[in-house]
C-alpha cells in the first residue's frame, strides 16, 4: 500500500486547474467526485492507496472541506474508497467497486476505458439481454411497443452520431427490460442502459460506426411485437455480438 504524500500528486491526477471545481452545493461536490472517481477509474490511483488528507486536499482545490467530504461520501457509496479515522481514506479492491453504477461507468469512459471492462459488459449484455427480449415478447403491453417504436423511429431520425440519438437508444433497450415486468431485471435497467450509451459513444470516437447497428433494434422490436419469444431472444443476441464485434473494430482501429 502507497500513499499519496504530495497534493500536488492529487491535482496533477485529476488532470485540470484547481479552480475548475468552483461552485456550490451538490454540483461542487459532484464535480470533485467526478474528478477523483474518474482518476480512480483511469488507474492514476491504485487500490491500496491512500489520498492526501481532506484540508491539503481542499485548499488545492479552493473547495470547501464539506464539499471534499460529500465527495467522499460519493465515492464511499459506489464502493470505491473507504474512509477511517485516523488511517484516512484508502482505494478498495476493484472487486468492490459498483461497476455497474451509470456514474462509475461514466467515470470508466472519461479516459481511455479497460479493455477488460468492456468485455465484461458486452458478456453481461449477453446474458441477459435475449433472456429479457425474450419475456418481453410474452409480456409486452402496448404502452412498452409504442415506447420502442417511438425510439427505434427517434434512432432513425437523429441517428446514433448524435446524444440525442443515443438518449433513444437507451431508451428502447430500457423499455425492452422494462416489459419483462420483472423487478430484478428492471433494476439493471440504468446500467444496461449506460452501458449501451457508453460503449455506442466509445465505438465512435474516432470513425463513424462502421455499420448501422439500428436495422437491427427493428427486428428485436419486430420479433416481441409479434410475440415471437424465440425469434426476439435470437435478434437480441445478434444485435449485441455485432455491437461487440463493431466495438473490436473500433479498438483496432
Amino acid at each position: 500500500m502507497t500513499k499519496i504524500q504530495d497534493v500536488n500528486d492529487v491535482v496533477d491526477a485529476i488532470s485540470e486547474p484547481p479552480r475548475a471545481t468552483r461552485g456550490t452545493g451538490r454540483r461542487l461536490h459532484g464535480a470533485v467526485a467526478h474528478k477523483l472517481g474518474t482518476a480512480i477509474l483511469s488507474g492514476k490511483y491504485t487500490p491500496g492507496d491512500t489520498l492526501s488528507g481532506e484540508v491539503e486536499f481542499s485548499a488545492m482545490l479552493d473547495v470547501s472541506r464539506t464539499a471534499y467530504r460529500e465527495a467522499i461520501q460519493v465515492l464511499t457509496a459506489k464502493g470505491l474508497v473507504e474512509s477511517r479515522p485516523k488511517i484516512g481514506t484508502r482505494i478498495l479492491p476493484r472487486s468492490r467497486w459498483n461497476l455497474l453504477d451509470p456514474d462509475v461507468l461514466a467515470w470508466s469512459f472519461a479516459g481511455e476505458p479497460d479493455i477488460a471492462l468492456i468485455r465484461s459488459l458486452f458478456e453481461l449484455r449477453a446474458i441477459v439481454e435475449p433472456a429479457a427480449a425474450a419475456l418481453a415478447a410474452q409480456r409486452r403491453e402496448r404502452s412498452d411497443l409504442k415506447i420502442m417504436k417511438d425510439a427505434l423511429a427517434a434512432m432513425r431520425r437523429h441517428t446514433l452520431a448524435t446524444e440525442a440519438g443515443r438518449a433513444a437508444d437507451r431508451e428502447f433497450h430500457d423499455a425492452v427490460l422494462t416489459a419483462t415486468r420483472n423487478d430484478a431485471l428492471i433494476v439493471l435497467s440504468a446500467s444496461i442502459g449506460a452501458a449501451v450509451a457508453w460503449t455506442t459513444q466509445f465505438k465512435q470516437r474516432a470513425r463513424a460506426l462502421p455499420r448501422n447497428p439500428i436495422p437491427d433494434h427493428a427486428l428485436v422490436y419486430d420479433a416481441i411485437a409479434s410475440g415471437d419469444a424465440n425469434g426476439a431472444s435470437t435478434a437480441m443476441r445478434t444485435l449485441v455480438d455485432l455491437a461487440l464485434e463493431d466495438t473490436k473494430l473500433a479498438m483496432a482501429g
